[in-house]
């Protein structure tokens, strides 16, 4: 399989019905009008903070084995530098954009448009993953949504990978978003190694810090033993993002730059798809997240190279989207 140099390089660096997951907090204790304003405005402070330019290292580990015939993983460690770049923000929803820039063999940079999050105070609800390449909306419990957030994650394609609610808090002096239990697809670090489980269990936070911001994952590797889904092991994911300008800034805006207007009607695709399905089905590809993953981003390597018109990547990306979601 030909895949585009952004996702040969990504990849250098980096069904069973799924129940629904226990809330992991009960509904926000009522406030003031006062206090709620503070706190919605402290909320959006935080999620703007993760914009910036960053160092960020990815540290993975597999930790407790849940079967006594699975043994762990070696622990994996990587990085890189992104640019997180707001391309959304109207009050109560907030989009980030996260631009991975690195420097070839030749000494020139590499642009990779990486993950997406998008934030939405008290939303009804969410698109999740219920396994095997579907996703479906979601509504969060109507005592959940009352100053909570949701944050969605979108794969490199703007093609969906998970989404959960929870609340921005203070606790012992550190601020911090928890979301609820989340069912998440496999990432490219283990779906290519085929491995016994198939999807994560687990719980995402954020959190501020004086250099930066942290994300850090609790996960269940869960796979289908006997029809049945069950734990394998624990995994410990932390994502520290470093303020760092040591890096080709103004290349990852450049590619921002010419190719936002082809993202921007990819995800409006995506959004129609979901709308029109109320969730949508989309085949995932261990090597590029999806089916739809390598050539979306090959559109936009061919637009910034000149290659493509952005109207002409845009008519063939919805072509692509259609192909995949087709029911």
């Amino acid at each position: 399989m030909h895949l585009p140099r952004t996702m040969i390089f990504l990849a250098a660096l980096i069904a069973a019905p799924l129940a629904a997951p226990v809330y992991a907090d009960g509904p926000v204790k009522a406030r003031t009008a006062a206090a709620q304003q503070a706190a919605f405005a402290a909320d959006r402070a935080a999620i703007l903070a993760m914009a910036g330019n960053y160092k960020v290292t990815f540290d993975m580990r597999e930790t407790t084995p849940w079967r006594a015939d699975y043994a762990p993983i070696p622990a994996k460690v990587s990085g890189g530098h992104e640019s997180v770049r707001v391309i959304e923000d109207s009050g109560r929803r907030i989009v980030l954009q996260h631009l991975l820039v690195a420097t070839g063999e030749d000494g020139k940079p590499i642009v990779i448009k990486h993950w997406r999050q998008d934030w939405n105070y008290e939303p009804a609800d969410l698109l999740v993953y219920a396994g095997q390449g579907r996703w479906t909306l979601e509504a969060v419990p109507v005592a959940m949504r009352a100053g909570r957030w949701s944050q969605t994650v979108w794969q490199t394609d703007d093609s969906p990978r998970y989404g959960g609610w929870g609340q921005w808090t203070d606790e012992g002096g550190v601020r911090r978003w928890r979301s609820n239990w989340t069912w998440r697809p496999l990432a490219r670090r283990d779906a290519v190694r085929h491995p016994r489980y198939d999807r994560y269990l687990g719980i995402n936070r954020h959190s501020p810090t004086p250099a930066g911001w942290i994300h850090w994952q609790d996960n269940m590797k869960m796979g289908t033993v006997d029809g049945k889904l069950v734990p394998f092991v624990q995994e410990a994911v932390l994502n520290s993002y470093v303020r760092d300008d040591g890096y080709d800034v103004k290349a990852g805006d450049a590619y921002w730059a010419a190719t936002s207007d082809y993202w921007a009607a990819v995800r409006a695709g995506w959004d129609a798809a979901i709308a029109r399905d109320k969730g949508v089905s989309v085949a995932e590809v261990a090597e590029t997240g999806s089916a739809s993953g390598e050539r979306l981003m090959g559109f936009a390597d061919d637009i910034q190279a000149g290659k493509l018109t952005s109207a002409a990547a845009i008519e063939q990306a919805r072509a692509v989207i259609a192909e995949v979601t087709k029911r």
